[in-house]
């Protein structure tokens, strides 16, 4: 099977459980007739989250140069200037929902795929064996968590840039005029250290993202 059909045959089977047609085990039942595991279903909503968060990282980046650039107003359509501000922030918002959604879905299918993992170490007769499965699956779990772990603070990072934004789309809407304008200027200092670290802990948790799945690959 195509890696472009392991990829499009979990997200088809997803909707299928949203829209109340399947249930988790028969979700991965039928992903497991052809031949798609459980390890594969994680790999492919780690590299969505990573792809998430890359999204994430330049909508921040662009919204935060809108800013920077509405800073400088000299004459024009005030409404145009907070119209654009306010596309940013509903665009940044959007990004960052995306990534808390790509998160908990990763959540959810690792949590699934280390219980069956221990169930089946209890399977295996040979204590040799038992023994080796149970150190991969220690090993995997630390690499997971750090993974996890990284991604959860950059997400934490993004509420402090939204709540900056947003406050000053409010603000400018309800003072459309050059002394507003020229209020952003007052705060975007402030804003960039939270941006940088935003996007410092982004690019943390994208080489987190490439390096277990490189794991995983090798498995």
């Amino acid at each position: 099977m195509s890696r472009l059909s392991c990829r499009a045959m979990p997200r088809m089977l997803a909707l299928a459980c949203l829209a109340g047609l399947a249930c988790s085990s028969v979700y991965y039942g039928a992903l497991e007739q052809v031949g798609i595991q459980k390890r594969h279903i994680l790999a492919d909503r780690i590299e969505d989250g990573r792809e998430a968060q890359q999204d994430a990282q330049e909508q921040f980046q662009d919204a935060f140069e809108r800013f920077k650039t509405a800073t400088s107003f000299e004459g024009g359509e005030l409404e145009d200037t907070y119209r654009g501000l306010a596309a940013e922030l509903e665009d940044s918002e959007a990004r960052a929902t995306d990534v808390r959604d790509r998160i908990a879905s990763i959540e959810e299918v690792a949590g699934d795929l280390f219980e069956e993992w221990e169930g089946e170490i209890g399977q295996i007769s040979r204590a040799d064996l038992r023994k080796k499965s149970g150190a991969q699956l220690k090993e995997t779990r630390a690499r997971y968590a750090k993974l996890l772990a990284a991604m959860k603070k950059a997400e934490r990072k993004m509420d402090p840039v939204l709540v900056a934004f947003r406050d000053q789309v409010l603000f400018l809407k309800h003072n459309l005029n050059a002394s507003a304008i020229a209020s952003l200027e007052t705060q975007a200092a402030g804003i960039q250290s939270d941006v940088d670290a935003l996007v410092r802990d982004l690019s943390s948790s994208i080489r987190e993202a490439d390096a277990f799945l490189a794991t995983l690959e090798q498995g």
